[in-house]
Parts: C-alpha cells; sequence; structure tokens
C-alpha cells in the first residue's frame, strides 16, 4: 500500500498552523529557502516570450541534454552522449523511470537505512520488495562490507544509494562506493544512485560512483537535478544518466507517462547548468554555516545526539534518551508541532526510529529561535 508522504504532511500542517496566527518555526521542509538565482528566471522568462511554450521531445530537448551531457563530463568525470540522458519532472520522477525499467514483480532492491522513504514506495510500485541494510550514527550511517554483502540473494535486481543523503546527510566513502561497485559487478545487479545534493557537501569532494571504471558504468543509472544545488524545487527538472538500451526504455515510459519536462523550465536548467560556480558557492558556504550551527545547539541539549552531516541540509539527531517510556519519535514529533509549534520529521519514516530530522534549509536566526525553544520544551517536559 502506498503511503502519502509525511514530510509533505507535516508541511501542510506547519502552514495551516501558521495561517491560523502561531508561530512555528518549521523544520521539515526539504527545499532550500533561497530564491531562484535571477538569471535562471529570465532565461525562462525570455523562453516563454521567445514562444517555447509546445511539446519538447519527451526525454527533453536536445539542448538540455546535451547541457546535461557537459555538466556531467565537467563535473563527475563521466561521459554520456545526449542520447544517454532523460530529462524528467524533477528527480523523484527519474528515479521511478529507473526502477519502472528495471525492476520485474519479485525482485528486491538494496536500500541503506536511514533512507528516503519514496524509495521503498517506488520500489513497490514496480513490483519489486525493499531488501533494508540498517546504519546507525556510530556507524556515520555508512554500511559495512559484510552488510552489503549480506544483504544479497539471488532476487537482488539493484541498490539505491544516496550520497549525500536524505535524512542523515551521510557521505559516502570512496571505499564503501568501490564496494559497491564490486558486488554489484560480481553479482549482476544494477545501482541506481540519487546524486541530488552532490553540490551541497561539506570538507569533500563528490564522488559519482559511476566514475569508477567502464565496468559500474555500464550498470549504473546516476541521477541528479536542479532543485536542491539551484534553489529550483518547484521547476520540477530532473534527469538521468544510463547506458543507451536503459535510458531508450526510461525515455519510452515517459513517452506514455507524462511526456515532456516543461519546455520553458529547461531553458531555464540550462541557464543554471551554466552558472558560474561562485553563485552556487555562496549557498553551499551558508548550509555550511548554518549546519554547524544547528548541529553544536542540537548537541548541547541534554539528551541529544547528533552526528556532524557531511552535505546536505539535514540534521538527523538521535533523541532516544529523551523519550518517555513506550513514546516513539512519532509521538514526540507530534507534540512538538502541537505544542511548541516546532515542525520536525520522525526518524521512523526513513527506518530511523529515535531520531528526528531537521531541515536547516531556513535562516540562522528561525534555526537559533526554533532550537532554543526546543531546548526550553524538553526541559519543561522533563520538569
Amino acid at each position: 500500500m502506498i503511503k502519502p508522504s509525511p514530510t509533505l504532511a507535516i508541511t501542510a500542517k506547519a502552514r495551516r498552523l501558521k495561517q491560523e496566527g502561531k508561530d512555528v518555526i518549521s523544520f521539515g521542509a526539504g527545499e532550500p529557502d533561497f530564491d531562484t538565482p535571477s538569471v535562471i528566471c529570465d532565461r525562462a522568462i525570455q523562453a516563454i516570450r521567445n514562444g517555447e511554450t509546445r511539446y519538447t521531445p519527451s526525454a527533453g530537448t536536445v539542448l538540455m541534454r546535451e547541457a546535461v551531457s557537459k555538466k556531467f563530463e565537467r563535473e563527475n568525470g563521466l561521459s554520456y552522449t545526449a542520447d544517454q540522458i532523460v530529462v524528467s519532472c524533477g528527480a523523484k520522477h527519474s528515479i521511478y523511470n529507473a526502477l519502472q525499467v528495471t525492476i520485474n514483480p519479485g525482485d528486491e532492491v538494496i536500500l541503506i537505512a536511514p533512507y528516503w522513504m519514496t524509495y521503498a514506495d517506488q520500489i513497490r510500485l514496480a513490483g519489486g520488495e525493499p531488501r533494508v541494510i540498517h546504519t546507525s550514527q556510530e556507524s556515520g550511517f555508512k554500511p559495512t562490507f559484510d552488510q552489503l554483502r549480506g544483504a544479497i540473494t539471488p532476487k537482488t535486481r539493484a541498490i539505491i544509494v544516496n550520497s549525500p543523503s536524505n535524512p542523515t546527510g551521510a557521505v559516502q566513502s570512496r571505499e564503501t562506493l568501490k564496494e559497491i561497485a564490486s558486488l554489484a559487478i560480481k553479482h549482476d545487479f544494477w545501482i541506481i544512485t540519487d546524486e541530488i545534493y552532490e553540490r551541497l557537501i561539506y570538507g569533500s569532494v563528490h564522488e559519482s560512483i559511476a566514475a569508477l571504471g567502464s565496468d559500474v558504468y555500464d550498470r549504473t543509472i546516476t541521477v541528479a537535478g536542479c532543485s536542491k544545488t539551484y534553489a529550483m524545487t518547484g521547476w520540477r527538472i530532473g534527469y538521468a544518466a544510463a547506458p543507451l538500451e536503459v535510458a531508450r526504455a526510461m525515455s519510452m515510459l515517459q513517452d506514455q507517462v507524462t511526456s515532456n519536462p516543461t519546455a520553458f523550465a529547461q531553458a531555464g536548467a540550462i541557464a543554471a547548468l551554466e552558472m558560474p560556480n561562485d553563485a552556487i558557492e555562496a549557498m553551499r558556504s551558508e548550509f555550511e554555516a548554518r549546519r554547524d550551527l544547528i548541529i553544536g545547539m542540537l548537541n548541547a541539549i541534554p539528551g541529544i545526539s547528533c552526528a556532524v552531516p557531511g552535505g546536505a541540509f539535514y540534521a538527523f539527531a538521535d533523541f532516544s534518551e529523551t523519550l518517555r517510556e513506550g513514546e516513539t519519535d512519532i509521538e514526540l514529533a507530534s507534540e512538538l508541532l502541537d505544542n511548541a509549534y516546532l515542525a520536525v520529521v520522525p526518524g521512523t519514516v526513513f527506518e530511523g526510529p529515535g531520531c528526528l530530522r531537521f531541515s536547516y534549509a531556513t535562516s540562522r536566526e528561525e534555526i537559533s529561535r526554533g532550537v532554543n525553544r526546543l531546548g526550553d520544551y524538553l526541559a519543561s517536559r522533563s520538569a
């Protein structure tokens, strides 16, 4: 049974409370709070004025796919032709397409928990079954080789790798990526790598698993998009690059489901992919400052433990010591919204029970107000 998105539900409830006049501080939404850069908006507006408002090829315009191809070559060390690229209505849509064309009923797909809950539902929509590896804060939310090897069965068809991760912000090491690649080659399964947060990384360099060698390239579907890096969540532009036969299958599926992504949004996305790095770096640097602020404040509250995330804009904090007997993180998240007007996402929805996810895609002032309010509320609970 497909479940509604808890993050969207929490965001909607927080918005409703705000409309009622409540002073809600939201750590729920997984989207940058910056405006889309003006150069992107200007390109899209010009495209509308130029009449670029009609159907495009289902996989995206040639210009858009060529821009993505150049991006992969420049930033990821990956060589893809335009025919190997499919532009979709967001990275979520790209992942859906990838699963639909690679998974048959009864197949298993390995997930590394905590994971973005949409993966599990999309696997089931394709007729497959998630096979979950559980990681912890102590391991840096990274699987061991034994865990990876132990998850493989004769039914294994794919693994989804998300680095940097939603919800933990974990960045998988080159060593872990090599281990995943070696197992995929040995046991003949697909790697679907979700790299939507690739430019929001702190203290390390992003690595694409498909760049590790030709053998792994041939069994990898690389997914990325414009939503997070360029503050374009509402534009709905994601893309996938894959071996030619997989890309063609994804394009044919999209023919019959949505057709093309929005024509003028593609024009704006081309401008995004051509932007100089300094504009992107300004947003990334601000997210890093917010990360340092929220992690320090959360860890200063008794009973809360939070690892320092290596990327994305989420803090995945362990609240297990603050939970009352029999209480769940879902109940605590609901209580915080209803009584303290703090919107957070319970870790259970990511298969990370006892934790809460905080999005720090909000101002430093709001982070300080929100975490101070959290500390005060938890202190009143234990008084």
